[in-house]
């Protein structure tokens, strides 16, 4: 009953018409408001706004001509090393000799460059086609370096030349000197096998390294040079480090691709 007699009550109150309809709080209205622009924010970025995406690899700093392995033309004991690792040396110049049952002979180099791996020493035995030393090629020691990045090949085809590349230098701390900067010069199209990849470094072992994850596509980078650094080359840094980087160092490498509009794949 008391229910009841409310309900009549209501029925017979006045309708208040004249009173102001309160659409929302003030609280409300500024969520809608911050709603509101925050889609015409995004709305905004989706169409004029870049995604930027990178490719990520192992890499090597390089001359750019790559190496070769020197092997002993002949086969006897070795009885004197005449070359030093690290050297530069002409072409033709001797790095062993070799005592044999004709006599003593020497081993040469094949072409200028510089000695990364000696891997003879006095006393040992070698026979014809033993690997005694690799050799970077290179005419001057001050000759410009590159970086080498073995890029996955589903990846290469993306990679548009003259893209940014940031190199993380092994031997340079990064957290001090920051990354090593360049640009792609140009990319292989044939995917690289482990001999490949060891004919051109003058290591088996880095060719097994570089495609422990499946054949790779090369990618030759240039890397940005600068008149002020010690080092001769542009770091993220304002000076990078105080040495230049040796060549056969690794490195790892992240590309940049070309940007793209969200837009792109945000619709179907």
């Amino acid at each position: 009953m008391q229910f009841r007699q409310q309900a009549l009550a209501k029925l017979q109150s006045p309708q208040e018409l004249d009173l102001p309809v309160r659409l929302a709080r003030p609280q409300g209205r500024l969520a809608l408001g911050v709603t509101v622009a925050v889609m015409a924010a995004a709305s905004v970025w989706a169409v004029t706004g870049s995604v930027a995406s990178t490719v990520s690899a192992g890499a090597i700093l390089t001359h750019g001509q790559g190496s070769y392995v020197l092997q002993s033309p002949v086969a006897g004991q070795v009885t004197a090393v005449l070359a030093r690792q690290g050297r530069q040396l002409p072409a033709n110049a001797p790095v062993l000799k070799v005592r044999t049952p004709q006599g003593d002979s020497v081993v040469r180099t094949v072409a200028a460059g510089r000695i990364t791996t000696l891997a003879a020493t006095i006393g040992q035995i070698v026979g014809t086609g033993t690997d005694v030393a690799a050799v970077e090629k290179a005419a001057h020691a001050d000759d410009p370096l590159y970086a080498t990045v073995y890029v996955p090949a589903e990846n290469a085809a993306a990679i548009p030349a003259g893209a940014a590349v940031d190199l993380t230098v092994s031997s340079v701390p990064a957290q001090r000197y920051g990354v090593l900067r360049g640009r792609v010069r140009s990319v292989d199209r044939a995917a690289q096998s482990a001999q490949s990849i060891a004919a051109f470094l003058g290591d088996s072992q880095l060719g097994r390294q570089f495609t422990k994850d499946g054949r790779p596509v090369a990618v030759t980078v240039e890397l940005d040079k600068s008149p002020t650094a010690k080092s001769g080359y542009r770091w993220s840094t304002a000076d990078g480090p105080p040495f230049r980087p040796d060549s056969m160092t690794l490195a790892s490498a992240s590309i940049r691709l070309a940007d793209q509009h969200p837009v792109d794949w945000l619709l179907p």
